[in-house]
């Protein structure tokens, strides 16, 4: 029986989702996965490390899967239609993805910030049709947030509520399906540890749901800067913790207990000193010619510690982290000495920690 002309599945409003979700499913199969690499380290330890380089997507970040995520969720619960003016409270590269894909579906953007963003991000944000709106505190971007989309009848995506339900945890091509097929080939197709850095905790949440949904002996660590207030929050079980005090690490740490952050599926969490994650950004690149930004040195600084665990148990086997986004976008910033020296960010010891570790293999930090 044909579906009467003006049944809702024909309403303008449903056509236009519709085709919403065909451009962005559409976009989705034109793009490839991104790389795994294997970064080389010394033989004998009998690991091996793999990275994967979340940098390669379209956006140049891993958000681009969170942003397609939460435009698909938004989208299927009614909260996006034609016209609406997308806000998102973001560190930055949550906002450049949400910002390309506004633009795709030519929707309205508006990202709520910290004045600290880097201009990098801030001009990637523009250059996708968005707008930035700044706050001097990293507190004030949800009310800031919900104000602005009540002011224009908009939609707040919250990625801090809602990262870790937008994203299918089972599978569906998801990060962590991703990696386990791009290792099928190798020694040890089953990693000892995942290390992840958590900004909502919904890429954590995903992995660690995956991992017991699949069954797989695989640990998950998740890496936390000084300030962020989920470290102190898993360790001490506290729900309420809160540190009130903004990240120094781009893109990861909260200065609160976020929605979307599951203490539940963490097997181990590791505070990362923030200078120690530049030394680790920028031994990366010596090391592989990789460049990345701040958050996968802090990654990388959990990893370190973790391998040399294995390597003094005689443990064989595999980890992998991710590369979140490319140093480019940290030039004035993290790739500045000057900015780092002003921050007090120089990485000094904790090069000297990462010198140490690769000719002897033991963890001194």
């Amino acid at each position: 029986m044909d579906t009467p002309s003006n049944s809702p599945a024909n309403s303008p409003s449903r056509e236009w989702t519709h085709k919403a979700l065909r451009t962005i499913e559409a976009e989705n199969n034109r793009s490839a996965d991104t790389h795994l690499y294997s970064i080389p380290l010394p033989e004998q330890w009998g690991v091996q490390l793999y990275l994967k380089d979340e940098s390669c997507h379209r956006t140049g970040s891993l958000k681009h899967r969170l942003a397609r995520s939460l435009f698909l969720f938004g989208l299927v619960n009614g909260w996006i239609a034609e016209g609406t003016t997308i806000v998102e409270a973001s560190s930055g590269s949550t906002a450049v993805s949400e910002a390309y894909f506004a633009q795709l579906l030519g929707l309205p953007f508006v990202a709520v910030m910290t004045r600290s963003t880097s201009a990098e991000k801030v001009t990637l944000i523009e250059q996708y049709g968005g707008r930035c709106h700044f706050v001097d505190r990293a507190e004030e971007v949800y009310q800031a947030a919900a104000d602005i989309a009540r002011s224009t009848g908009g939609h707040y995506m919250d990625q801090f509520s809602y990262a870790e339900r937008a994203t299918d945890w089972r599978g569906n091509n998801n990060i962590a399906e991703s990696i386990f097929d791009q290792l099928a080939l190798e020694e040890h197709p089953v990693p000892r540890w995942i290390v992840v850095g958590a900004g909502t905790g919904g890429t954590s949440a995903t992995i660690g749901r995956y991992l017991r949904y699949h069954r797989h002996a695989t640990e998950l660590a998740v890496v936390d800067p000084e300030n962020s207030a989920f470290y102190g929050a898993w360790h001490n079980r506290d729900a309420g913790h809160t540190t009130g005090m903004s990240s120094r690490i781009e893109g990861i740490g909260r200065p609160r207990m976020e929605p979307s952050f599951v203490p539940a599926v963490i097997d181990t969490m590791i505070q990362v000193p923030d200078a120690a994650s530049v030394a680790a950004m920028e031994h990366l690149h010596a090391l592989t010619g990789l460049s990345a930004g701040p958050s996968t040195g802090t990654n990388l600084w959990g990893v370190w510690q973790l391998v040399a665990g294995m390597v003094a148990r005689g443990e064989r086997g595999s980890v992998v982290t991710l590369m979140c986004d490319g140093g480019e976008r940290y030039a004035g910033s993290y790739g500045n000495p000057a900015w780092l020296a002003e921050k007090g960010l120089e990485p000094g010891a904790h090069a000297q920690t990462l010198e140490s570790f690769f000719a002897t293999g033991r963890w001194e930090g």
